[in-house]
């Protein structure tokens, strides 16, 4: 059974930082390439970025390249997303996904690339 779960989430002002983990269980997640999405209220569920089953290559939204930086502990089986310089337009609530495959394809921006989902945590910005 592969399981993935979020934590980190919480209040912050605007400007500031946070930092997500998504652990994950199950011989799967070890060797699966990894992503973060995110579902604004009233929203779809949209991508933020992805990580390949050993770290070397990611994946990022134009929205958040260069404050937002996604990394995995292998030996720890947990994918991180730090957010940095955070906005209003940044409240959400984030996702971790896994997929079956282990390296980034042209599909790694799909919700439906991913196969096992974490319950979310909530990330609000206050401006």
């Amino acid at each position: 059974q592969v399981q993935v779960a979020e934590s980190g989430g919480g209040l912050v002002q605007a400007g500031g930082s946070l930092r997500l983990s998504c652990a994950g269980s199950g011989r799967t997640v070890s060797n699966s390439a990894m992503a973060w999405f995110r579902q604004a209220q009233g929203q779809e569920r949209e991508f933020v970025a992805a990580i390949s089953w050993r770290g070397r290559n990611t994946n990022y939204a134009g929205s958040v390249k260069g404050r937002f930086t996604i990394s995995r502990d292998v030996a720890r089986n947990t994918v991180y997303l730090q957010m940095n310089s955070l906005q209003s337009e940044d409240t959400a609530v984030y996702y971790c996904a896994a997929s079956l495959a282990s390296q980034l394809t042209a599909h790694a921006s799909r919700a439906t690339w991913y196969s096992y989902w974490g319950q979310g945590t909530q990330v609000t910005v206050s401006s």
